[in-house]
């Protein structure tokens, strides 16, 4: 056979097994969602996309399916770049036996996944199937074994994204749930273990599939979406610009960008109220002092009582941790340390420095907390920040009480630098409750209770809770002015460029999961 005539099959199978089914294709349409080409092409940067094992077909001949022909089993693989950073991505196709993974589909999904961890490049997964193909049987199972697998060993060597745009049911959430970063689009992304009709039947109960698992449920109650967004285009824009905060993989920092000072016009002086038991937004405190006043926040819909995302300083990236005053008064809780715990080991594993903003009066109490273990998801936190050997910089802006002043990066859990504004209020408890235990006789004894009480709140408050006796002690290395925060900053992340620490050896952690 001529050249000629072989490019014209290959140019026929290419179509074959390219072009989707048009009636597939209306009803993914017709649901709002792109079809799996247009979604990598989306992303990925224009013209980058190398497609391989388009014509791998699935070995199945059970229960009819010797007589299917299913391109390229149901999901697209490749690489590609993002803003010219090189990606590994695949992508399930619904419009292919509703994007099911059999073990053709799963192999595919392994072996881009190998190519990921031996070029060290990030890893995207596009999510989009009904699940398991049930007409293979356990062969099935054992694909997303496989993968399951994968991205436990591709853990803290190259960063793995989670996209779920369409059901992602059963054992098929646990990839996602083990990857870096899960983005979610309203309307579009389902993540649930056991569907509706399992707990109708079950349990008699009924609930639909958007409140069971929907978007905004995992985005906001349960936290195993870090990104929400309204629409597929959004959804890849927020991708993208992840991409530019995070290194290729565990070797290697993230690429550098041109400083630009921040654009914020409020004064750090002027964010802070004077009572410290007023709330603000500590969000205008990182983008008073970050590049270009440039702040990726992550999880922002949960656990909002902590902040936590991805900023510049001085061109490089930094990984923010914040109380957040403005919710709960930014006590520290079974989710809240959860969230930031995982954040922190996350730029750990990439070096990338934590910079901590520290507003708390401690853990939240209550029956509830204590029941669903504050102690050992607080305990997270503890270790997280322990575990850490990035640069770790903290400042105390307003309160830090108790076992909270020491879960916040303190310096007795390996802080590099520790600096506390001059209204920072250090101490076992807050000032108030200290005063009414301490001097309880007393001030039922005094003549006016409530003047005498006054009276020794402010007297512990100079003696205790002062930055200046932590910074006697060595526990704070500047008391400094809020306008020189940001200097502070980057001469305490320059210095600490190539900081090295060392552990004792060991096979791994136990950390309080």
């Amino acid at each position: 056979m001529s050249l000629p005539k072989k490019m014209k099959d290959h140019a026929a199978k290419h179509a074959e097994a390219t072009v989707p089914h048009p009636e597939a294709a209306r009803k993914q349409a017709a649901q709002g969602k792109l079809l799996a080409r247009e979604r990598v092409t989306a992303i990925l940067d224009r013209d980058s996309f190398h497609e391989y094992d388009l014509f791998v077909e699935h070995k199945c001949s059970d229960f009819g399916m010797a007589k299917k022909q299913l391109p390229g089993d149901g999901v697209i693989t490749g690489t590609g770049t993002i803003l010219g950073h090189p990606v590994a991505i695949f992508a399930q196709d619904f419009t292919v036996a509703g994007g099911s993974l059999g073990l053709a589909h799963a192999r595919k999904i392994t072996k881009i996944m190998d190519h990921a961890i031996k070029l060290g490049i990030p890893l995207i997964g596009i999510n989009d199937s009904g699940g398991a193909r049930i007409q293979e049987g356990v062969n099935s199972l054992a694909g997303y074994g496989e993968i399951f697998y994968r991205n436990t060993l591709a853990s803290g060597v190259i960063p793995q994204i989670s996209i779920i745009l369409g059901p992602c049911a059963g054992g098929a959430v646990y990839s996602p749930a083990l990857t870096d970063f899960v983005f979610v689009v309203d309307n579009i992304s389902k993540m649930f273990i056991t569907g509706p009709e399992v707990i109708k039947t079950v349990l008699g109960e009924e609930i639909s599939m958007e409140d069971l698992g929907g978007a905004r449920v995992q985005a906001e109650m349960t936290g195993n979406a870090h990104f929400y967004a309204q629409s597929e285009a959004e959804c890849f824009e927020q991708v993208k610009r992840l991409v530019t905060y995070i290194p290729w993989n565990n070797r290697k920092k993230a690429d550098a960008f041109s400083v630009i000072p921040s654009r914020s016009e409020v004064s750090l002086e002027s964010i802070i109220p004077a009572e410290s038991n007023k709330p603000y937004d500590v969000r205008d405190v990182i983008k008073a002092v970050c590049d270009g006043s440039d702040f990726m926040e992550v999880q922002a819909l949960w656990a909002a009582n902590i902040v936590v995302g991805f900023a510049r300083m001085d061109g490089r990236t930094v990984g923010m941790i914040a109380n957040q005053p403005a919710v709960l008064a930014g006590v520290l809780d079974v989710d809240s340390s959860d969230k930031a715990a995982r954040f922190i080991r996350f730029c750990d594993a990439f070096n990338i420095p934590l910079v901590t903003f520290v507003d708390l009066p401690g853990y939240l109490p209550g029956i509830d907390q204590e029941h669903a273990g504050v102690i050992r998801h607080g305990a997270k936190l503890l270790y997280a920040y322990s575990e850490a050997t990035v640069p770790k910089i903290t400042v105390i802006l307003r309160k830090a009480y108790g076992g909270g002043y020491i879960a916040m990066c303190s310096r007795h859990l390996g802080a590099d630098f520790v600096f506390a504004w001059p209204c920072a209020e250090i101490a076992v408890m807050g000032p108030e409750g200290a005063a009414n235990i301490i001097f309880k006789g007393e001030i039922a004894a005094a003549a006016d209770p409530e003047a005498f009480r006054k009276e020794k709140v402010k007297e512990y408050t100079e003696k205790f809770a002062s930055p200046y006796v932590a910074a006697a002690n060595g526990h704070v290395d500047a008391v400094i002015a809020p306008h020189q925060t940001r200097d502070f900053l980057l001469h305490a992340l320059e210095i600490s460029e190539e900081k090295q620490e060392l552990r004792p050896q060991r096979k791994h952690g136990v950390p309080p999961f």
